[in-house]
C-alpha cells in the first residue's frame, strides 16, 4: 500500500502582502536583463505536451525545461548569479543595470571591487550555480552540503573551483554553518535562498533571479496563444522558487491570477504543515529530511516567500517520493508526438501530482476544488535534469519507487 498524497486548501488569514512587491514585473525585468548579458544565456524550452493534456482531460500542459539552463542542468544559477550581481552593485554604490557580464569579468572590475567569498549551503544545484558564477566572475565560493548528498553533485561543484564539503548534518544546519563562517571571513557573504529575521535582502534578490524563468515562460505561453495559465504547479523546498513564481504571476495578472498549487516532499513538508495549522504562522519540520527530492529537503521556510504563499496559493500538497518518480517516468516516456523532458527528482513532482489528481478518483475532491478540467491550461517547472545520473537511471530505467 503506497503512501497517499495529502493536501490542504489554503484557509489562512491574509497578511498585509507587503512582500508581493519583491516580485514586481520591474524587479524581474532587471533580473532578466542581467542574465541576458551573459554569453551563456539562452531561453530554456517550454515543452508543450498536447498528447498528455488530452490523455489527462486538460486543455493544455506546459513544462518549462530547466535542464538546458547555462549548461548546468538546473534553474538555480539564475538566483545565485543575480544575487551576486546585486550584492556587488550595492557594495560599489552602482545600479544593478550597470553590472553586465562583460564588466564583471573585466580587469577593471577586479581592480575596483577586489574579491569576496560567497558562502552557501546546498543539496547540489544551488551550490553549483553559486560556484559557477563565482568562478566566472573571479570570486571565491565555499559550499557546504548536507549528509547523504550525492558524489556526482559534489564533483560538479568542486569542478567549478569552489571549496566544498559534505557535513554530517541536515540542510538547515548546513545553512547555519555557512552563515557562521561568512560572519568570520573578511568580505564573506552568505548567498542563501532561505530568509530569516535580519537576513532578507539577498534571499529577495535570489527570488528575483528565479523570476527570469517565470518571465520567459509567460512569454512562451503567449507565443502559443495562451494569454495566461489557469493553473500553475510549483514545487517548494524553503519556498523561494514557489514564492518567486507565485509572486511574479500574481503581479503579472493582478485582476485574474492563476490558481497556484504548491508541492513539497513528504519528508520536508513545512509549508503544508503551516497550511494545516491555518493560523498564518510558518511551521518547521526537523530531522534528517530523507527524500529522493533532495532539492526540496528543507524544513524551515523562507519568511519572505511564506508571506506571498499564504496570501495567494490555493492548495498546499505533501507528496510521497513515488509521486516524483512517476512524474520522471512520464516525462521521460511521453505520449507519442510530445517532446521528451529529462526531469530529475525535484523537477518532476508536478507531472506526477497532476496525472494522479486527474486519473485517480481518490483525489477527486482536490481535482474539483482546483477546477481542473478540459478548459485548464496548466504550467509546471521541471527545475532540474538528471543532476544525479545514477539515481535518474535507477528510477526511470529500473523502476525504483
Amino acid at each position: 500500500m503506497k503512501d497517499t498524497i495529502k493536501w490542504a486548501a489554503n484557509r489562512m488569514p491574509s497578511s498585509d502582502d507587503r512582500q508581493l512587491d519583491v516580485m514586481s514585473t520591474e524587479n524581474v525585468a532587471k533580473a532578466r536583463a542581467f542574465h541576458r548579458s551573459f554569453p551563456q544565456y539562452s531561453i530554456t524550452p517550454l515543452a508543450k505536451l498536447d498528447g498528455m493534456a488530452s490523455e489527462l482531460g486538460l486543455g493544455g500542459v506546459y513544462v518549462k525545461d530547466e535542464s538546458y539552463r547555462f549548461g548546468l542542468n538546473a534553474f538555480k544559477v539564475l538566483g545565485g548569479s543575480f544575487a551576486m550581481g546585486r550584492y556587488i552593485a550595492q557594495q560599489m554604490g552602482w545600479d544593478v543595470g550597470e553590472m553586465t557580464y562583460e564588466y564583471l569579468t573585466s580587469p577593471a572590475f577586479r581592480e575596483e571591487f577586489g574579491q569576496a567569498t560567497f558562502f552557501t549551503a546546498t543539496d547540489g544545484n544551488h551550490g553549483r550555480g553559486v560556484a559557477w558564477a563565482a568562478n566566472k566572475l573571479g570570486q571565491k565560493a565555499v559550499v557546504h552540503m548536507p549528509k547523504g548528498s550525492s558524489q556526482s553533485r559534489f564533483d560538479n561543484i568542486a569542478k567549478e573551483g569552489a571549496q566544498v564539503t559534505i557535513e554530517e548534518v541536515n540542510y538547515d544546519d548546513c545553512v547555519r554553518i555557512a552563515a557562521a563562517e561568512a560572519a568570520e571571513t573578511e568580505h564573506g557573504v552568505v548567498v542563501q535562498d532561505t530568509a530569516w529575521e535580519g537576513y532578507e535582502e539577498i534571499p529577495a534578490w535570489i527570488m528575483q533571479g528565479y523570476g527570469t524563468m517565470a518571465n520567459e515562460a509567460a512569454d512562451q505561453l503567449r507565443q502559443v496563444s495562451v494569454n495566461r495559465p489557469t493553473h500553475v504547479f510549483v514545487q517548494a523546498g524553503v519556498g523561494s522558487l514557489a514564492g518567486a513564481v507565485v509572486g511574479y504571476f500574481t503581479n503579472l495578472y493582478p485582476n485574474d491570477p492563476p490558481k497556484f498549487v504548491v508541492m513539497e516532499a513528504r519528508a520536508a513538508d513545512c509549508l503544508y504543515q503551516g497550511a494545516v495549522a491555518g493560523d498564518g504562522d510558518p511551521r518547521i519540520v526537523g530531522g534528517d529530511l530523507q527524500t529522493i527530492m533532495a532539492g526540496l529537503a528543507c524544513g524551515e521556510p523562507n519568511i519572505i516567500s511564506w508571506d506571498i504563499l499564504r496570501n495567494h496559493v490555493s492548495a498546499f500538497v505533501s507528496c510521497p517520493d513515488w509521486v516524483s518518480a512517476k512524474g520522471m517516468r512520464m516525462l521521460s516516456a511521453p505520449v507519442k508526438g510530445d517532446p521528451r523532458v529529462i526531469s530529475g527528482e525535484s523537477g518532476a513532482v508536478g507531472m506526477g501530482l497532476l496525472s494522479t489528481i486527474m486519473q485517480d478518483d481518490e483525489y477527486k475532491e482536490l481535482r474539483e476544488y482546483l477546477e481542473l478540467d478540459q478548459s485548464s491550461q496548466v504550467l509546471m517547472f521541471s527545475t532540474e535534469g538528471d543532476t544525479d545520473p545514477d539515481k535518474y537511471k535507477e528510477i526511470v530505467w529500473e523502476g525504483q519507487y
